[in-house]
């Protein structure tokens, strides 16, 4: 199928002739500079390059009634043209605001990333955007600019089937064409969508295009009969000066409205279409209610766009009747302005731009692109701009009865958050026309909105999950992403500050500066290195181990009233090897079950050697002074390779299959289990686990309780002491 506008290279084959075509309706003064500019141009034009022709990309700037300044925008704005022209030249031949012009579309041209394959340049997805908002906001032509350059490159690939033809295609359809319809520039949306559309789904693409093909002859028969109808039919009416014609449909409009309505190629409305344009808009209204009259409508298919214009400004009445042999038939009907405004958009206001008046709905479009660069969630501004360009809008009502805009699809939470993020943290609840319902409830065009709130502000984490439901707007996600990022980092601080003041204790290290251990693990401060432990960055075992690091003889010895270095007289299973005089039998205490580098003492027990404790091990603690006699200085050896046993005490809600997620951890981990012990409260339906098992080293144990932690449910792990 033929594009609507697919260039005609034969036309556009001799300078002369380009030049005719592209002045044609413009002054003598606006023809030089043109004239100027094609000539520049032809000097380096390339037709076999892969990149767009810039004589292309004016022609079709052309047909959408663009001013002098954006064609020559668009013959020079390449980077083809970047060293032969530079913009001092371009300054001084056609003054300041051709040459912003042109510096503009260069800088956006050259950001075309997309035929990057590498994830780095792709990620850069976010920053091309700002930059062309950016540049929108210092002349918005040259984003009209940059929307036919990137037409005419998929004009280039229409045919290839490449990982950067899909990139590309891919950006147009998710970025570019939103952009082309917030624009309202109908003519270049439905094309770049066509062209798209073709390369990355190519076998929906013909399917489509051959049923249209395959109809063709009979439905153009159909429509030509039903366009004489109307015209007899308005001029009965008298209604003069009035102009009707079938309106092409565009393949990929078709497969979206299959796929949403889930419906076949001959179930739709409005394959066979139809436009009354008029000169009045009180004759919209009143062929509207001939139209009914003779032809019984879908009142489902009904839309007034004209009360209610789209967000793009697009305004147009759009119904659906039951023509002639019970073949449905779309008809679209408005104002000659209103047809200009659909297929031109922002194109056909350029007069503002050499002292005409200025369009207020014009600027009011420029004014909501500004306000996505009030994002600072980089995360979700390309999600924000292709959902808030391509879309449809909801019209609600505050309790007051102000009227609030919002995306079609929003959520009674998206309201909240729209009316302020307070409202939005604080919702519990949302009455719609005095009737309660939940938070993912879809707004409807004149619902009456109240939101329910608490007193203490309390958003959820599930709002934050897209397949829930619980909010539509990439903005409203925003806030909430805002709201939980500071509480977290509260939170993480808070976690940070435990999980360091419970390695130090337990490892006997309560007066080792912070700074020193957050300088060790690469952190400027010490509330860096609280937020990376409360978010599990570090882990509890890699903060045990630069402890233990920094200061070795710290974490193996402690002070008593005399030293006796004590080693095993036997290999024992046990592995113990703690240096020292001979023919001492040594062994590890039950009670506190010591591991590498627990810091230990030892207690000469009678007839059994010494039996090593843990320094803070409760037994130890209490101990009566005349017994204390009997405790000695120990070290650990330079062997500790051996297993200890070690009791972990689990505190979970109860739930089934707890204690299989438990052991999957442990035999994940390759431990080996000695005892379990279990115990349920069904009252407060808690369960409480004490395992027994082997551990080799004080990370290891670290890392196997955090790692039981994270399991679901589970409430504290603990080393039993």
């Amino acid at each position: 199928m033929k594009h609507t506008n697919t260039p005609g290279q034969g036309q556009l084959g001799s300078i002369t002739r380009v030049v005719e075509v592209l002045s044609s309706g413009f002054t003598d003064h606006q023809k030089e500079h043109l004239q100027w500019a094609v000539e520049c141009y032809w000097q380096v034009r390339d037709r076999k390059s892969i990149y767009p022709d810039s004589i292309l990309v004016a022609n079709q700037l052309k047909t959408l009634n663009t001013d002098s300044q954006t064609l020559i925008a668009a013959l020079l704005g390449s980077d083809r043209t970047a060293d032969t022209v530079p913009l001092r030249m371009i300054e001084k031949r056609c003054g300041d605001t051709q040459a912003l012009l042109i510096d503009n579309v260069r800088r956006l041209n050259a950001l075309s990333i997309s035929e990057q394959t590498n994830q780095a340049a792709v990620e850069k997805q976010t920053e091309l955007i700002r930059r062309m908002l950016l540049a929108m906001v210092t002349d918005v032509r040259a984003v009209l600019v940059k929307l036919a350059f990137r037409t005419q490159r998929l004009h280039k690939l229409d045919k290839e089937d490449s990982v950067v033809a899909r990139n590309i295609a891919s950006e147009s359809l998710n970025v570019y064409a939103p952009l082309a319809n917030r624009l309202g520039v109908g003519q270049v949306k439905w094309e770049m969508e066509d062209l798209a559309f073709r390369i990355l789904q190519p076998v929906d693409y013909k399917r489509i295009a051959s049923a249209l093909e395959e109809n063709r002859a009979s439905r153009e028969r159909y429509i030509v009969d039903f366009v004489q109808q109307c015209r007899d039919m308005l001029s009965q009416a008298n209604y003069d000066g009035v102009e009707v014609f079938g309106r092409p449909k565009h393949i990929y409009s078709i497969y979206k409205k299959m796929r949403v309505k889930r419906i076949e190629f001959d179930d739709l409305f409005d394959v066979r279409a139809v436009r009354i344009l008029v000169d009045d808009l009180r004759d919209c209204y009143g062929i509207l209610g001939l139209v009914h009259s003779t032809w019984q409508p879908f009142s489902r298919e009904f839309d007034d766009y004209i009360a209610n214009p789209k967000d793009n400004g697009y305004q147009s009445l759009h119904t659906a009747v039951m023509g002639p042999a019970g073949k449905p038939v779309e008809i679209q009907i408005r104002t000659r302005a209103m047809d200009r405004d659909a297929e031109l958009g922002i194109a056909a206001h350029w007069q503002y731009k050499e002292g005409g008046r200025s369009d207020a709905k014009f600027h009011d479009n420029v004014a909501s692109l500004r306000q996505l660069l009030e994002q600072t969630d980089d995360a979700s501004l390309v999600e924000g701009f292709s959902q808030q360009f391509d879309s449809e809008r909801v019209y609600v009502f505050t309790p007051k009865g102000d009227v609030v805009d919002l995306v079609a699809g929003a959520t009674p939470l998206d309201f909240a958050y729209h009316v302020h993020s307070e409202i939005g943290h604080r919702c519990r609840g949302a009455k719609i026309n005095g009737s309660i319902v939940q938070l993912t409830h879809a707004l409807q065009n004149g619902d009456r909105v109240e939101v329910l709130t608490t007193r203490e502000a309390a958003p959820s984490r599930d709002w934050l999950n897209k397949s829930l439901g619980y909010l539509h707007t990439s903005r409203a996600r925003s806030k909430v992403r805002v709201w939980f990022n500071a509480q977290d980092h509260e939170q993480h601080v808070a976690d940070g500050r435990t999980i360091l003041d419970r390695e130090l204790r337990r490892l006997n290290a309560h007066d080792l500066a912070v700074e020193k251990v957050a300088s060790e693990l690469k952190f400027d401060k010490p509330i860096d290195l609280y937020v990376a432990l409360g978010r599990n960055d570090v882990t509890a075992a890699q903060l045990a181990s630069v402890i233990t690091s920094l200061e070795p003889t710290r974490f193996k010895t402690t002070r008593t009233r005399r030293r006796i270095n004590v080693e095993s007289l036997n290999q024992r299973s046990d592995g113990i090897n703690v240096r020292g005089v001979g023919s001492l039998l040594t062994q590890i205490a039950n009670c506190c079950q010591p591991v590498p580098y627990d810091s230990i003492v030892g207690f000469i027990t009678r007839g059994k050697g010494v039996t090593i404790h843990r320094s803070d091990c409760g037994n130890v603690l209490s101990m009566p002074v005349e017994e204390q006699e009997r405790l000695i200085e120990v070290e650990w050896g330079d062997e500790t390779d051996a297993d200890y046993q070690v009791e972990i005490h689990i505190v979970a809600f109860d739930r089934q299959g707890l204690l299989r997620d438990v052991s999957t951890v442990l035999a994940n981990e390759k431990k080996d289990v000695m005892a379990v012990n279990t115990f349920s409260n069904p009252h407060e339906q808690t369960a409480e686990m004490k395992i027994r098992l082997n551990i080799s080293t004080i990370e290891e144990l670290s890392s196997l309780m955090d790692k039981i932690r994270q399991l679901r449910n589970v409430q504290t792990v603990s080393r039993v002491v």
